[in-house]
């Protein structure tokens, strides 16, 4: 296949591809041949850090992810509704992984598959068409998922009868925050008074809908107690709670469905509840089945997968890599003003600007200048909330101490240069 140029494949894809699928860096986008692990290489080789790539959740490209697609591509491919060892294999792995009641499992290509399964399990089981969801948020990008997602329908058609926003729980920046004596109960009460008003309408609840970290919302960590509160409230009025992935504080929700990251890069997502739920799917007398969902060359990448999280501890590295970076990124906070808080669990992490630490301004305009030098630096990162000023850290588990520390480094030394800058240009020099 011919390599064109940066600019040629820029013209090119300009021409042929929408554009409305956006870029990184639009201006001035990057173009990646090649990936390893959490770095990232531009057709000169030049080497970028990879804080963005959640997808990749085991590293760009692992030999030992690689090398199991080969092995069953080589072997067989074929429709899932040929009898096959790999699918049970998986869904006997992941259920491990699961609390007993999540013991059902349909394997689907893509996170949207999966929500939008999601909503026509919980509606056959509670019969009911309603849904609640958090402000904000994003769930995928079929029709029947924009409709629930604030992030997309806002700037859409508007929101549709059937759906109901319930205020994102940010202790940052929301209508409850830290200083409240309890944030989870008093954001989850207003889920309940949410609840109601749907009743008074004649209404009935088919689903909470909710992302367990809330990612487009701003890096959002919820408070404690709160999704044990919600499900009691949706519970109570005949609906049942869709966890869109599950990570965080012990808790079982009803259905969850995984995405992205199960695949390392390749199209694989899984949608699991409870036996309950699965038979009153099945009761409706339709058949469901999804040609790819769970074929045995994804089914294989989702182990091997698990094999590698498990054989390099990996999870152990997030907690622990990420605890370093948040602990650097928070000793930056006493010097420089512009950062407003630092947020996170494992490397899901969230740093968010404001140019007035007591009114929490939100600082979009040095957020985005800040992911510009930053890339500068050969080092991706991008931009995401309400205000789209949260400095976002997704990378891919594999991602070292190290690589925290020259994050911090490259950060304190842009921002140093901000703040000077922004000095002169106001004459306090």
């Amino acid at each position: 296949m011919e390599m064109f140029n940066k600019q040629n494949t820029l013209e090119m894809r300009k021409k042929l591809i929408g554009h409305s699928c956006r870029l990184f860096y639009s201006d001035d986008p990057v173009k990646i041949v090649r990936a390893r692990g959490q770095y990232l290489y531009d057709e000169n080789g030049t080497r970028y850090l990879d804080c963005i790539s959640n997808v990749h959740h085991v590293g760009h490209c692992h030999p030992a992810v690689t090398k199991a697609a080969t092995a069953q591509m080589e072997l067989l491919n074929t429709n899932t509704r040929f009898l096959h060892d790999n699918i049970v294999h998986y869904a006997d792995r992941l259920s491990a992984t699961l609390p007993d009641k999540l013991s059902v499992f349909y394997f689907l290509n893509s996170g949207s598959e999966a929500n939008d399964l999601a909503l026509r399990l919980a509606r056959q089981y509670s019969q009911n068409d309603d849904v609640i969801v958090l402000d904000h948020s994003y769930h995928g990008n079929l029709t029947s998922l924009t409709d629930i997602s604030p992030y997309k329908f806002r700037k859409l058609g508007g929101q549709k009868e059937w759906v109901h926003v319930a205020p994102l729980p940010d202790t940052y920046k929301g209508r409850y925050r830290e200083d409240h004596p309890d944030p989870g109960q008093a954001y989850a009460d207003c889920v309940k008074d949410l609840i109601e008003e749907v009743h008074k309408k004649g209404r009935k609840i088919s689903a909470f809908f909710a992302e367990t970290l809330p990612s487009v919302g701003g890096q959002i960590i919820l408070p404690s107690g709160y999704f044990q509160k919600v499900a009691e409230y949706v519970h109570a009025a005949g609906g049942v709670f869709v966890a869109d992935e599950l990570q965080g504080e012990a808790f079982c929700p009803d259905i969850v469905t995984l995405g992205k990251p199960m695949g390392n890069g390749h199209p694989l997502a899984c949608v699991v509840t409870t036996q309950e739920i699965a038979g009153a799917f099945t009761a409706n007398g339709v058949e469901y089945f999804n040609t790819f969902g769970g074929n045995p060359v994804s089914c294989a990448i989702g182990l091997a997968v698990l094999d590698v999280i498990e054989e390099e501890n990996l999870r152990g590295n997030a907690r622990d890599v990420g605890d370093r970076l948040r602990g650097l990124l928070l000793g930056l906070m006493a010097k420089h003003p512009l950062i407003g808080d630092v947020r996170g669990a494992g490397l899901f992490i969230g740093m968010e600007l404001v140019t007035d630490r007591e009114k929490r301004t939100p600082a979009t305009a040095a957020a985005a200048q800040l992911a510009r030098r930053l890339k500068e630096e050969l080092i991706c990162v991008s931009t995401d909330g309400p205000d789209e000023n949260v400095i976002k850290f997704k990378p891919p588990m594999c991602f070292s101490s190290a690589d925290a520390q020259l994050v911090a480094q490259k950060i304190d030394h842009i921002l140093t240069d901000m703040n000077s800058d922004r000095q002169k240009t106001s004459g306090h020099v």
